[in-house]
């Protein structure tokens, strides 16, 4: 008797997509910043603000991603834990 396929979990993660992302995010910032450095002369500074915010952000919008990724997971945790208590008392 032949075994059914291993079903694979996909993995949704993507690390590779978010280090490109973050990677083109601050880029373009950066690309503002120069770009309107060089309309108004006021050469390093709207770079530098630019980046930072792009950088704030970037970060934000991680944190939220992950604080959301826990709180599906602390909920997938609570209802395993409740599936097997009742299991346990019936």
């Amino acid at each position: 008797m032949s075994r059914p396929p291993k079903q694979s979990r996909v993995n949704t993660e993507d690390s590779l997509g978010l280090g490109i992302e973050a990677a083109i995010i601050i880029a373009l910032f950066f690309g503002a910043g120069f770009g309107l450095d060089r309309l108004f002369g006021t050469t390093p500074v709207l770079m530098i603000v630019f980046t930072i915010l792009g950088a704030v952000g970037l970060f934000a919008k991680f944190k939220y991603r992950y604080d959301d990724r826990m709180a599906e997971h602390e909920a997938e945790r609570l209802r395993s834990i409740a599936a097997r208590s009742k299991r346990s008392v019936s």
